[in-house]
Parts: structure tokens; sequence; C-alpha cells
């Protein structure tokens, strides 16, 4: 149904592969595919990136402020990238370091009123986005493809965890493929760092 050049991750899979591991690549194809198109949408309509607006949508979140630590452990990266997102924000007035009241050897960030306006601007186009994008899915399919995502995420952490998983719904039939090696991303960069303290370059 897709032109070579859409299939991505998937063009991995052949037909005798394990179901399992056909999940994994048509999860990995269909979020490396919004990744994608919402990047270059950033980059055109606002001349930014995916990581600056995750950036910002996390202190959104958070009107109090966040330590550059909590930052680098909700965006999966290192403390070195945080302090580079931060420098170059706070240069364009979107966020500013204020004292952290719980801990006067810490910095929180947070974002600043221009920085507040920008996002606010960008993530009502976002949201637009994403909203065409899943625009061929009913309500129905939407929930629950999200509670089953859900589940999935809580099999992951407790397999993560190394606790055992509940038990398959009744009925479910394992796939007999032959099973074959999953492609998986670098976490090299995903290590979160120590607390960054106010005498930090």
């Amino acid at each position: 149904m897709l032109a070579d050049d859409c299939i991505g991750h998937e063009a991995r899979a052949v037909a005798g592969d394990h179901i399992d591991l056909k999940i994994w690549l048509r999860l990995l194809a269909c979020s490396t595919q919004i990744e994608q198109q919402i990047s270059q949408r950033l980059r055109a309509r606002f001349g930014t990136t995916l990581a600056r607006f995750d950036y910002l949508a996390q202190l959104q979140r958070h009107p109090e402020g966040l330590r550059m630590n909590a930052l680098s452990r909700y965006l999966m990266v290192t403390g070195g990238n945080i302090t580079g997102l931060t420098d170059q924000l706070a240069k364009e007035g979107m966020v500013t370091r204020v004292d952290d009241p719980d801990d006067r050897r810490s910095w929180r960030v947070a974002l600043t009123p221009k920085g507040r306006a920008d996002f606010a601007a960008m993530a009502a186009e976002h949201e637009a986005w994403l909203t065409a994008m899943f625009a061929g899915l009913g309500g129905t399919d939407k929930e629950q493809l999200y509670d089953q995502l859900g589940r999935l995420r809580v099999r992951l952490a407790q397999h993560g965890a190394g606790q055992p998983a509940p038990p398959s719904e009744p009925g479910a039939a394992a796939d007999s493929g032959a099973p074959h090696t999953a492609p998986s991303r670098s976490a090299s960069s995903r290590s979160a760092p120590s607390r960054t303290k106010k005498t930090a370059p």
C-alpha cells in the first residue's frame, strides 16, 4: 500500500518474520514518519527544531520551572544537550535561569513571557498538524490504539524492571514465525546527568 520511499523501517520485515518483530518495526516506522514531518514543519514554519519544541513543552507544563537534571530525565537526553539548548534559548529571551527555592545550590529554568507566547503559537499549529495526520482514524480506533499502546508500555516497563508480565488475554495465540533480531537505537546519548550546580558552565 506504500511506495518504496515511504516504507521506512518496515522494509526490514519479510513475510515469515515473527509478529512481534513486525509490530516493533511498524511502531518505529510510524513514530519516525511522524517525527520527520513534524520536524520539517517546525523548521519551515518557525525556524526551530523538535528538540527545542520538546524542551519548551516541558517548561510550559511546569510554570514554576524545572531543574536541568529533571529536564534531562523528561527529554531522555544528556546534560550537555540540555545545557546547550538552555544557553541558546536564554540568549533568545525564551527561558531564564532562576534560583531553586528548594536547593540554593541549583538553578531552575523557566519560560519567559516571550517564551510562553512563542511556544503557544507553535503548540497550536503542532496540535493541528497531528490532528490532520490522524484524521483517517475514527474516534473509537484512536481510543483503542491509545489503550493498547498504554498496555504495551506497562508490559515494557515491567519487562525492563525484571517483573513478570501480566498474563496474555484469553484466546491470544502466539505467532509461530521464525524469530529475528530487531533493530535498536543507540542509548549512548540518553544517560541522565547528576544535579546541575550553579557553578557549572
